[in-house]
């Protein structure tokens, strides 16, 4: 067999997708409807978002690296770099995932609307430059069906994401007794509690925003307000 070969960018990606899975092999909740992943919309994102931390790490990049030739591990100064990068562009990335949600929950508090003017609008308010002419990317975006509205829940849940990582994984992301605490208090439960109620048994607090921010870089906003 050969090796996968894999990018950074699909390493992160199968962590995420993993995510989901240890959501559905660990849960407990004993009625099937309330298993696994069939928890609250803007809350399912959450669980695999944490998962992709581990790839931003060093000792786990230690870990999941090698030269295909050599075996070694990636050097620690290309780690150092890579991980430098994390927040490359996040403003604009994070616009887009705004932009995204904000048509979403438009074009589904109506009856009709017209997909490429809206487009323009929230193109040209959020991110700031206009939409390519003659083009609606609507026609090929698939979470506008099946989310109905929830779109928002993958930035939402980054809150929750970077919240659990931050406090009880950031000094040592191979903690096991924190390891056994988000099983137990957030795995496991599935939709059979309230994120609200898992996320403050397993931080000790209820949950906050201040990750997040921390997380992108604006530390500063910290000092004057936050968004929940």
């Amino acid at each position: 067999s050969k090796p996968s070969l894999l990018s950074h960018r699909e390493v992160e990606t199968f962590f995420h997708e993993f995510g989901h899975g240890v959501h559905n092999l660990c849960s407990m909740a004993k009625i099937p409807a309330f298993a696994g992943t069939s928890v609250e919309r803007d809350f399912v994102e959450a669980p695999s978002q944490m998962l992709e931390n581990w790839c931003w790490e060093i000792e786990p990049l230690k870990r999941i690296s090698r030269h295909v030739e050599t075996g070694e591990s990636i050097p620690e100064d290309i780690m150092h770099a890579l991980i430098a990068s994390r927040n490359a562009n996040s403003g604009l990335l994070n616009c887009r995932q705004l932009f995204f949600g904000l048509f979403d929950q438009c074009i589904h508090t109506r009856a009709e609307a017209d997909t490429e003017a809206l487009l323009r609008h929230y193109h040209l308010s959020v991110m700031r430059v206009p939409m390519t002419p003659e083009t609606n990317f609507a026609a090929s975006f698939g979470h506008m069906c099946g989310y109905d509205a929830q779109y928002y829940g993958y930035m939402w849940a980054e809150v929750f994401s970077d919240d659990m990582f931050q406090t009880r994984f950031k000094e040592d992301p191979f903690n096991s007794k924190a390891g056994r605490d988000y099983c137990d208090k957030v795995l496991a439960k599935g939709g059979s509690v309230d994120a609200a109620d898992m996320l403050e048994a397993f931080l000790g607090r209820p949950a906050n925003d201040e990750a997040f921010l921390r997380a992108r870089g604006l530390d500063d906003v910290l000092s004057n307000s936050t968004l929940m």
